[in-house]
């Protein structure tokens, strides 16, 4: 009987059930919002609110398609339908949507092509999101002419083809998320992206599987980019030198990869990267002295407080940030072929959070000046050929969660104080000289029993923790590997 109301706004509680057949009836609406509960069942009757300009029912359980009857609401900006379990392909009755401004579909199971659909009626539209979906074919060019977007995801779904020349009409786009689809030509792709002045996040990682990282001069421009992601892609080749040109990246992440070589020298003149990843490579030679000189490890100076246009998630945490700052300083050297020792010079990093050079060949003891690392709270060297103790001064890490020495040579007591008594066997398995009260091999103890081998492997490391909390600065671990997708 609400015959004039206007908004209804209910999210974020515990309502259950379908949207009963009476709500279709309220035609004087013009915001729903109903996210975050338990709602489920088809939306089939929300073309008759041909006034609503917001449609929020996100992260619920509904059902089904999208109604052709979309295209009735002519009025609406905001449509929000993502984290449900909504099938079927898109209705071309979407395009009648002019006003759309927003369409956020991420986490559903939406299939087939988007050409149905006709994005260039859609002027208006500055945040398209389709992330985790089904969607095939070809990226349709009538996207690229919505030249408001300011941020578009496809990550996860199963497009494939070249990118268009097309996409540089859009002029303000400054979020870009194509990772984990079937994309191919790095090399073009990043010459048609170079020259896009307003992006600032570039994921395009798990594509162009098997091609070779372009160390082409062609690709000079990204002078506003802070965050890239060419992870998991199995390319060849080196760190190219055009990266170097990228005076305001604050992420770089590389990971698994096929890259050789050694890292270059101008890394630590990138005076805002406070975020590398380098893991499940093929690098050599020794830890070099250029990453001990990156400044904003160096220092507890703050990354720059830009906002994402999109909230960026980890499949693997279940974490969402909104912030470029509220990611973690990180070096991961995990995976490689480093040798040599850990140089000294690693105690300069004060403003470390993690630190992986796990299942690397590196030797010789454990440096000192490692425990000057005073907000780590990640820490794995595992799987190396370490030798001597274990720093006992490492017990004054007290932010420290993650600790992982396990398959080295190391040997004496392990620090038996602190948060030391918190770690489990696994952190030290595969070194037999070892001894604690907390493991099978006692210090002073005539037989010599072995340490628990219940270790973690190469497989499965402490890695990147996507995240502090507030102003704590707690880090989630995670696999690492993990696919880092906008």
């Amino acid at each position: 009987n609400c015959s004039v109301l206007k908004m209804l706004s209910a999210g974020y509680n515990n309502l259950c059930g379908t949207l009963p057949g009476e709500l279709f009836n309220i035609t004087s609406l013009e915001h729903l919002s109903l996210p975050n509960n338990w709602l489920d069942g088809a939306v089939n009757g929300i073309g008759k609110l041909t006034n609503l300009v917001t449609l929020d029912l996100g992260e619920n359980g509904f059902t089904g398609n999208i109604p052709e009857s979309i295209g009735d609401l002519k009025r609406l900006e905001e449509l929000q339908l993502e984290h449900n379990n909504m099938s079927g392909e898109l209705p071309t009755a979407l395009s009648n949507c002019t006003n759309l401004v927003t369409i956020d579909l991420n986490t559903n199971r939406f299939s087939g092509e988007l050409n149905k659909v006709k994005f260039a009626s859609l002027s208006n539209l500055r945040k398209l999101d389709l992330l985790f979906n089904d969607f095939t074919g070809t990226i349709p060019e009538s996207i690229y002419s919505c030249t408001n977007l300011t941020a578009l995801r496809l990550s996860y779904n199963r497009f494939h083809g070249q990118l268009s020349e097309k996409i540089s009409n859009l002029k303000y786009l400054s979020f870009l998320s194509l990772s984990n689809n079937s994309l191919t030509n790095i090399t073009r792709t990043l010459q048609i992206l170079s020259s896009s002045k307003s992006l600032t996040t570039l994921y395009i990682g798990c594509n162009f599987l098997d091609e070779t990282m372009p160390q082409d001069d062609s690709i000079d421009g990204f002078e506003n980019l802070q965050v890239l992601s060419m992870s998991e892609c199995s390319l060849s080749g080196t760190i190219p030198d055009w990266l170097s040109k990228l005076k305001n990246l604050g992420m770089l992440f590389l990971q698994s990869n096929q890259l050789t070589g050694r890292v270059p020298d101008w890394i630590s003149s990138l005076n805002l990267l406070f975020y590398l990843d380098i893991s499940n490579n093929s690098f050599t030679g020794e830890i070099p002295p250029a990453l001990m000189e990156m400044p904003m490890l160096r220092s507890d100076k703050t990354p720059p407080k830009v906002f994402f246009e999109l909230l960026v998630w980890n499949e693997n945490t279940f974490m969402q940030y909104l912030m470029l700052s509220a990611f973690p300083k990180v070096l991961n050297l995990a995976i490689n072929n480093f040798t040599g020792v850990i140089p000294e010079e690693i105690g300069q990093l004060k403003g470390l959070i993690s630190l992986n050079l796990s299942s690397n060949r590196l030797s010789g003891e454990m440096p000192e000046q490692i425990c000057n690392l005073t907000n780590l709270q990640v820490l794995d060297l595992s799987g190396n050929q370490l030798t001597g103790t274990i720093p006992a001064a490492l017990k004054n890490l007290h932010f420290l969660s993650r600790f992982n020495v396990s398959n080295n040579d190391l040997e004496g007591p392990i620090p038996n104080v602190g948060q030391f008594s918190t770690f489990p066997d696994s952190s030290f398995g595969g070194n037999p000289k070892l001894c604690s009260p907390m493991i099978t091999n006692h210090c002073g103890s005539a037989e010599a029993g072995p340490v628990s081998t219940k270790h973690i492997g190469n497989e499965v490391i402490f890695a990147i923790a996507f995240g502090i909390f507030f102003g704590v600065g707690v880090l989630y671990d995670q696999i690492v590997l993990a696919r880092y997708f906008g």
